[in-house]
């Protein structure tokens, strides 16, 4: 294994690393970042829009950003204004993005799949006042202002790919003329807004976290240089009105390196793209153990691949299988990255680590009072630390409920060990109360998913007169397993090999795939709404049989 000497390598010890992220001043703006980056690396390639052909060097994104920051101010877009930004994976995105940043205006980002009442619940929340679309995603946004769902007059829309009819305007045209050099209509610094960016909305409504110039420079540099290793080919494979290829983006601008990125995710190509750009940096989908091996799988040149919530009885499997370092990380929107595995730490592969605390982020555990609790007890994870969201946008009260004196509060279980790491035992809310018993759906998640066959698993509590709840799992099997009563026993003796029996789900049913966030996440509120009956169409581990007959 190539990597095993990547290794081995002389690296400066964590501790001493973090502390000197921490001590090295930040660019003061997103402009400062795109110019010393540009100054460094003018004619390197910064990013390859690998599937449409798009590339672009850093000193061509330089002066297409100043041109494009020209035009929009000309238009009326200054310092502050919102503006909704709804695009494929294309080169305009991020061009867009990094304009409204050397601007100091406010990129609100659009999921360009949103029907007109998800599109109008971001608009309206975050009061965006122009927005920035592509000719084949124009007509859900015409179809709310029909509805009077928004108000948004043509000459407040800019479109990309295609004519601009009405009173838009063409993006094209306004970014056909670079600049050299751009002055912003007001300084831009640390705590301005940047972005408001909406969460996945894995239950009810999304809410938009404000998020400052400082959180995007400090996320892409504390991604950047945690690991104290070189990364200069870096994939980015989901959406970008999501989180990670922005960060992704400015971790590539500190590198000088290139960034990849693929029109949208995709798990049967995921290892042919690693091998074919020779990625170096990635985030990891660890589902893709549920796909049939491929012959490319472990040629690759990963160093290090960042993966989020695998299961531990998987980790090891995952990076033998891909011949990777594979380590877990945790972050959150409202937080950026808050903690991470450092890649020096092997031993902590298959532990269900999340590691410890990132730069500039403070980690504690506390109970329901709010007080820290001794080492090696659960209770509620904390988090704080410059730059993480200043709140909320126009909801003050779930700011309230999450922030005090500082500390941002994630609604996880967490406990740490004698090492300093932490390890994530659930989500508070998603906890199923079987008799006297509090059963974490994640802990019992984890063991089927390395049961035979299981590629994913989403546990729920189903109501039950007798015990209050009983739990129950959904499974999406990995091609070419049967979704019938032999797979279902493998099911079932590993989760009573690995789980206290009330913890063993008594129901079990099968899924094609499941309802999903922006992020690829399980949405699992989604699974169960609107369902009047739970226990239909599933299996039925006390008596034995199928509840409604054999599922087809």
């Amino acid at each position: 294994m190539w990597k095993d000497e990547v290794l081995a390598q002389p690296v400066v010890p964590y501790e001493k690393r973090r502390l000197a992220i921490e001590a090295e001043p930040l660019p003061p703006n997103i402009g400062a970042l795109i110019d010393a980056a540009a100054d460094d690396a003018g004619e390197r390639l910064l990013w390859n829009f690998f599937e449409s052909g798009e590339t672009i060097t850093y000193a061509q994104m330089r002066r297409m950003v100043n041109g494009l920051a020209v035009r929009l101010v000309a238009l009326g877009i200054t310092k502050g204004t919102h503006v909704g930004v709804m695009l494929p994976n294309i080169a305009a995105f991020p061009l867009t993005w990094l304009a409204l940043g050397r601007i100091g205006a406010v990129m609100v980002p659009i999921n360009p799949g949103y029907t007109s009442r998800e599109i109008a619940h971001v608009m309206n929340v975050a009061q965006a006042e122009w927005v920035v679309t592509h000719a084949d995603t124009r007509a859900a946004l015409d179809e709310a202002n029909a509805q009077g769902l928004i108000s948004l007059p043509s000459r407040r829309l800019i479109v990309v790919g295609g004519r601009a009819e009405g009173q838009a305007h063409d993006w094209q045209a306004l970014a056909a003329q670079p600049a050299d050099s751009f002055t912003p209509p007001a300084p831009v610094g640390h705590d301005d807004l940047l972005n408001i960016q909406f969460t996945s909305g894995t239950s009810g409504f999304p809410k938009g976290c404000m998020l400052s110039q400082r959180y995007w420079i400090s996320a892409g540099k504390v991604n950047a240089f945690r690991d104290g290793r070189v990364y200069r080919r870096i994939l980015a494979s989901t959406p970008f009105f999501y989180m990670d290829p922005q960060w992704l983006l400015l971790m590539t601008l500190y590198q000088r390196g290139t960034l990849f990125v693929a029109a949208k995710q995709s798990t049967s190509r995921f290892t042919g793209w690693l091998k074919e750009h020779r990625i170096e940096f990635c985030l990891l989908p660890w589902v893709l153990h549920g796909m049939a091996p491929q012959s490319h799988d472990a040629d690759n040149r990963v160093i290090r691949a960042n993966i989020y919530g695998c299961p531990r009885d998987l980790h090891q499997g995952i990076e033998a299988r891909f011949d990777l370092n594979a380590r877990e990380a945790f972050g959150m929107t409202e937080i950026g990255p808050a903690m991470f595995a450092p890649i020096e730490h092997a031993d902590k592969v298959g532990s269900g680590s999340c590691g410890v605390p990132c730069p500039f982020r403070e980690c504690r555990i506390v109970d329901e009072a709010g007080q820290p609790v001794p080492q090696g007890k659960i209770g509620e994870l904390q988090i704080r630390g410059p730059g993480i969201m200043l709140g909320y946008y126009n909801n003050p009260q779930a700011t309230a409920e999450v922030l005090q004196d500082g500390w941002f509060s994630t609604g996880d279980l967490f406990r740490q060990d004698d090492d300093g790491f932490f390890y994530i035992v659930g989500r508070k809310k998603d906890m199923i109360r079987r008799s006297a018993e509090n059963i974490a759906a994640r802990e019992v998640e984890t063991v089927l998913a390395a049961a035979p066959g299981v590629a994913e698993v989403a546990v729920v509590g189903v109501p039950d007169p007798l015990r209050g709840e009983e739990v129950k799992a959904y499974l999406r099997l990995k091609e070419g397993a049967l979704a019938d009563r032999q797979t279902l026993d493998g099911i079932i003796a590993t989760a009573q090999a690995g789980l206290a029996p009330f913890k063993v789900p008594r129901f079990y049913t099968f899924v094609d795939d499941f309802p999903r966030t922006a992020s690829l996440k399980i949405a699992k509120p989604r699974i169960t709404a609107g369902v009047n009956n739970l226990r239909a169409g599933s299996w039925d581990r006390s008596t034995a049989s199928w509840i409604g007959g054999t599922p087809a």
